[in-house]
């Protein structure tokens, strides 16, 4: 038994540090002005996919990202820690993306380069706008079941529904069974292949990256990331490009996924962002404690005082 596993991931800027620049005027996320890196849930999606990857031989884990050339490294990143390959979805019309356009966008790609997935796994949410929406609006979309907050896949078997609920893509026969957080504690779920799962950032961290997979992608690329007028045959080390067809990543634009432009973008985004702060709370008052006996002694007659304990 093999499957087909698609990872949604996405590159998200580093929200610890966010500056007065960080959002442009058109109420839209300023990505140039904040360092990129890999959505952290979305890094406990892949790792779900691989342990996957490791069970079932011939199982082919691929990454679909949407955003500007540099997200192409989300992609590298993966497949230094295992995944077969990937696709960047990138177009100006996608700019601008609320999460119905971003899903939109995604479940189109979908279609187009997996329409016989049997997993599709991604983050509960994204850091840059922790809405949690994406998800569950890609499985909406694509007419699948979906289980979110999943934090550890614990089975495959036969499904005695033999291609039940499969929505609009083709039923395996195969019945996949989650654990997932919900407040309170945890349920266990079962559902019928193919379907959507959203993974928390509480499920397993995944693996580090493996040496000899970062010597054989590092010089994977995307079409978007060579310099404007060259192709391939442009770069140093052509010759690899040639043997290696592995080094050269999908890249799809709105065209070659038939997008209706009116739902791309900031077209499709019904969503508007007023404004983007960053806010950090100071204490007003403060004081300096030791470990000695009157130092806590004071403290516990003061609390006392104010009846916030007794």
């Amino acid at each position: 038994m093999s499957l087909k596993i698609i990872v949604l991931a996405k590159q998200v800027p580093d929200t610890r540090n966010v500056g007065p620049d960080a959002m442009t005027p058109e109420g839209t996320v300023n990505r140039s002005a904040l360092p990129a890196i890999f959505n952290p849930e979305d890094l406990n999606a892949l790792e779900q996919a691989l342990r996957l990857k490791d069970l079932f031989p011939g199982t082919t884990v691929h990454v679909l990202t949407m955003g500007p050339g540099r997200a192409a490294e989300v992609i590298r990143e993966a497949m230094y820690r295992g995944a077969d390959g990937g696709y960047l979805l990138t177009d100006r019309a996608f700019a601008g993306a609320d999460t119905l356009a971003t899903s939109y966008a995604l479940a189109t790609a979908i279609k187009h380069v997996c329409p016989d997935a049997d997993l599709i796994i991604g983050g509960r949410q994204a850091i840059d706008g922790d809405t949690a929406q994406v998800g569950p609006q890609v499985a909406e979309k694509l007419g699948l079941n979906q289980i979110t907050y999943v934090e550890e896949i614990k089975s495959l078997s036969n499904s005695p529904l033999k291609g039940g609920n499969s929505g609009g893509l083709e039923g395996s026969g195969l019945f996949i069974t989650v654990k997932r957080h919900i407040d309170g504690g945890v349920e266990t779920v079962e559902s019928p292949l193919p379907c959507v799962l959203t993974v928390n950032g509480s499920a397993a961290p995944c693996r580090p990256r493996n040496v000899k997979r970062v010597m054989k992608f590092k010089r994977c690329l995307a079409p978007m990331e060579l310099p404007q007028g060259q192709g391939f045959g442009d770069l140093p080390y052509a010759a690899e490009y040639e043997k290696k067809p592995y080094l050269k990543l999908g890249q799809l634009s709105c065209a070659d996924v038939d997008a209706d432009l009116q739902q791309c973008g900031l077209a499709g985004s019904p969503t508007k962002v007023k404004n983007v702060e960053n806010i950090v709370f100071k204490a007003k008052e403060s004081k300096v404690l030791t470990g000695s006996d009157e130092d806590v002694n004071g403290l516990i007659k003061e609390l006392l005082n104010e009846r916030l304990i007794g």
